[in-house]
């Protein structure tokens, strides 16, 4: 099956993204530090980055992809490149004016959003530079965002997955020759940075352009007209930017729930950006292939397949969330000390942080299992369920967070999370089969049983293994001697976990290699 293949390369282009990604944090972290001129610079880089997520992601995500897919199984090609046409021109339209009413209000734009910076008029002024530098990486994300929904419809998925690698090396680039430069001026450092930002997102619309133009599949641009593909995208979409604005505020909440206690936030961040790690490269990739994949089964009415496909992204899922979350569970003390704990990040930091991270842990199969089921409902051009679920999910984090937070502090937040999102998991999976959309044969249940026993089996020779190795890990301990006992865990827990996975049968590694080798 192409879904193993596609979902595999997807992942490991993830990978190395993020690995820039951590590498490029580090390079930014020594050049710019903590200081003014770094807050003026996150700021500026979040203010587009909020509308991408809102507008760009979501929406080509969620109601692009099928009605293009669906066009090109129906209609055939000359068909669907119309309709891209179409929206893609409403798109550059819109980015063109927003993009222009940005740059010339910018100032009074910015006011609510970083309110405490106006005590500080030079950090402000600095703010509002970096924010006019980077805020045109908004429209190259969106067509970029465009661009790639087209080529993930086609089934080609490397170039929109490569491109983010990209924008980490156009940083780094900027990032070493600040180092070498040494101008020792932050607010210098910072425009040059923002300039390396804008520069990548520059080059990840060229590279996913060039992609498209091979394909023959490049839309033109005519001046917008609102026809009924056109409607039926902003009925789609609108659903979409309200769920990505509910995840926005869930996020916004919990971080003022997070600032009465020191260090929370912080706590919170660290744990946030490991599990993220194994999220991004399982629930992200799977999500990117399975959606076009499960709409033009259902727009060719290949209904079997479709199931198929769904159970099919379902097992990968879980063969590599589950072993991942039962490891950083295991692990999350060990691995916080080896990357983080060095200067001001203490034992006690190491310790706080690591309870954060296994309760995020135990959320990780579930949020991987969202990004599964939610494409059953946006193949179906339904974008209106996944909202209200969400919505539900968000209260429901709000108040757990609020109830755990006076006696677990920044764990009940992490807690609150990992429940909101089983309950999102638990309603999607359960509205899905309701409507007759999801069927587990009881073979398939039995494997994923067998699935988490396998993961909590590697868990518990990871955490006996880690005992003897205890002096290797410890705090006074060489940093390669940390890095090599961590390397020698996850080494042993990878061979444990795959050895009982193709011995027990529930998948022969023969078999996996022979599925990503298939092409079609």
């Amino acid at each position: 099956m192409s879904l193993y293949r596609n979902f595999f390369s997807v992942s490991a282009l993830t990978l190395v993204s993020r690995v820039f990604g951590f590498v490029r944090d580090m390079l930014m972290a020594g050049v710019l530090g903590t200081g003014p001129a770094a807050d003026a610079f996150f700021a500026a880089f979040r203010f587009p980055n909020l509308f991408r997520r809102l507008f760009a992601e979501g929406v080509f995500n969620t109601a692009f992809v099928p009605i293009f897919s669906g066009a090109l199984e129906q209609q055939g090609k000359e068909a669907a490149r119309e309709i891209a046409t179409r929206i893609v021109s409403w798109l550059i339209v819109f980015l063109v004016i927003v993009t222009i009413l940005a740059e010339i209000f910018m100032e009074a734009i910015l006011v609510p959003f970083v309110p405490g910076f106006l005590d500080d008029p030079e950090k402000f002024e600095l703010t509002v530079l970096l924010t006019r530098i980077c805020f045109p990486y908004l429209a190259c994300m969106s067509l970029m965002a465009a661009y790639g929904g087209i080529l993930n419809g086609l089934g080609r998925f490397l170039a929109a997955a490569f491109a983010p690698v990209l924008l980490n090396i156009a940083t780094i680039i900027v990032l070493v020759g600040l180092v070498l430069y040494q101008a020792n001026d932050p607010a210098f450092d910072a425009i040059w940075v923002t300039i390396g930002v804008m520069a990548g997102g520059v080059v990840q619309l060229a590279l996913v352009v060039w992609a498209l133009a091979k394909t023959g599949f490049m839309p033109r641009f005519t001046w917008p007209v609102v026809d009924k593909s056109v409607q039926r995208f902003w009925f789609l979409a609108i659903p979409a930017m309200l769920a990505g604005g509910i995840t926005q505020i869930n996020i916004f909440v919990g971080t003022i729930i997070a600032s009465q206690a020191d260090s929370a936030i912080s706590y919170l961040y660290y744990a946030d950006r490991l599990y993220q790690l194994p999220l991004g490269i399982i629930g992200i990739a799977i999500s990117v292939v399975l959606l076009p994949e499960l709409s033009r089964h259902l727009k060719g009415g290949r209904l079997a397949e479709a199931e198929t496909s769904q159970n099919t992204a379902l097992l990968i899922s879980m063969l590599l969330s589950l072993p991942a979350a039962t490891a950083l569970a295991a692990l999350a003390t060990p691995i916080i000390s080896v990357l983080f704990e060095r200067g001001a990040f203490d034992a006690a930091a190491t310790r706080a942080t690591a309870d954060a991270l296994v309760a995020f842990a135990l959320g990780l199969p579930a949020f991987v299992l969202i990004k599964v089921f939610q494409p059953g409902f946006f193949a179906r051009e339904d974008t209106v369920t996944p909202t209200v679920i969400a919505g539900v999910s968000v209260v429901v984090n709000i108040a757990i967070s609020l109830a755990l937070f006076p006696a677990f502090q920044h764990v009940g937040i992490a807690i609150a999370t990992t429940v909101s999102a089983w309950v999102n998991t638990i309603a999607l999976a359960f509205l899905l089969a309701r409507r007759g959309h999801f069927r587990l044969p009881a073979s398939q249940i039995r494997r994923h049983a067998m699935i988490l026993g396998v993961a909590l089996a590697m868990a518990l020779v990871l955490w006996l293994l880690a005992i003897p190795l205890a002096p290797w890990l410890a705090a006074n301990a060489g940093t390669l001697q940390k890095i090599v006992a961590l390397g020698v865990l996850i080494a042993v827990g990878l061979a444990v976990y795959f050895a009982l996975v193709h011995l027990t049968g529930i998948q022969k590694l023969g078999t996996l290699l022979a599925r990503l080798r298939r092409t079609g």
